[in-house]
């Protein structure tokens, strides 16, 4: 994904100076980044690193260090933010990752390990896997330089996600199409060399708002977002699927959530913006700059 991001800068030209600015404003005393509510959080500070690389920016790694110091206890996090957590010490060398302490997340990742081999975002030991969670998981072993364990049990939780009209489903109790759930479960099987429904990018393409641009997390969204619209660009540049004729509605979509702070809305209703919206616009934009 990023480095797609990296593109970005082709479209924003001199805006990429101000995005640069916003997401340095987000940054914490504490050397991390800002959640929605001012709060030092790990989970956005991800997000603020990952806008800062896709901007080719200067990261603050002694910060980041700093931060990532005060850190010492990944038992005490969720399983969102033990990915993060794998996620921001992936920007650092990885010898100063203490071993200990790589192990401690691995131990916490696996604690989240569903019945049928997938992982689920929320519960540890439940039944069946989530395409989110299993999402997560490859993304934070491969942050750890880890193998995934039984690559094959993992796919099946996938497999099992998938819908009759080409969509995935995030829970296998609710069987619903996600924009994001498909999004995720096409671009962890395509990474993992695993067959990908047929009709998923068909039914990608089919949440897309032709008139003003943008995704559709769902059937019964009532409005586009970016998060929507940034991973299904990720998917189906994946499936190699024309973009073509997507570009200029999201192009437009993208601008009309744009921030002349230098950060980007999530939504038309979203009156915040914050780095983790501002990484899909970046995301989005590195898309259609090709």
């Amino acid at each position: 994904m990023l480095q797609v991001a990296r593109l970005a800068p082709k479209l924003l030209q001199l805006s990429t100076e101000n995005v640069e600015s916003f997401v340095r404003s987000r940054q914490a005393s504490e050397g991390g980044f800002l959640d929605r509510a001012g709060k030092v959080d790990l989970y956005y500070t991800v997000f603020g690193l990952a806008c800062l690389e896709s901007l080719q920016a200067e990261l603050p790694l002694d910060d980041l260090r700093r931060y990532l110091a005060t850190l010492d206890e990944p038992s005490r996090l969720d399983f969102v933010h033990l990915t993060s957590l794998a996620r921001a010490w992936a920007s650092l060398p990885a010898e100063e990752l203490p071993v200990e302490r790589k192990e401690a997340i691995l131990q916490g990742i696996a604690a989240y390990r569903a019945d049928d081999n997938g992982f689920h975002n929320i519960k540890k030991g439940a039944p069946h896997g989530s395409a989110y969670g299993s999402f997560l998981a490859l993304g934070a072993y491969q942050d750890l330089g880890e193998e995934l364990p039984d690559a094959k049990g993992f796919i099946s939780t996938l497999e099992a996600l998938a819908l009759p009209d080409g969509s995935y489903a995030n829970e296998r109790d609710i069987p619903v199409g996600i924009t994001t759930a498909t999004a995720g479960a096409v671009a962890v099987l395509r990474n993992l060399r695993a067959n990908v429904s047929a009709r998923a990018g068909d039914w990608l393409m089919s949440r897309l708002y032709p008139e003003d641009g943008g995704f559709f997390a769902s059937e019964s969204a009532p409005v586009p977002d970016l998060l929507s619209t940034a991973t299904a660009l990720h998917a189906l540049s994946s499936l190699e699927a024309p973009l073509d004729l997507v570009k200029e509605p999201c192009l437009d979509f993208l601008d009309t959530l744009w921030s002349s702070k230098g950060g980007f809305h999530g939504n038309w209703t979203d009156e915040d913006i914050d780095c983790e919206y501002t990484y899909y616009a970046l995301l989005a934009l590195g898309h259609l700059s090709l």
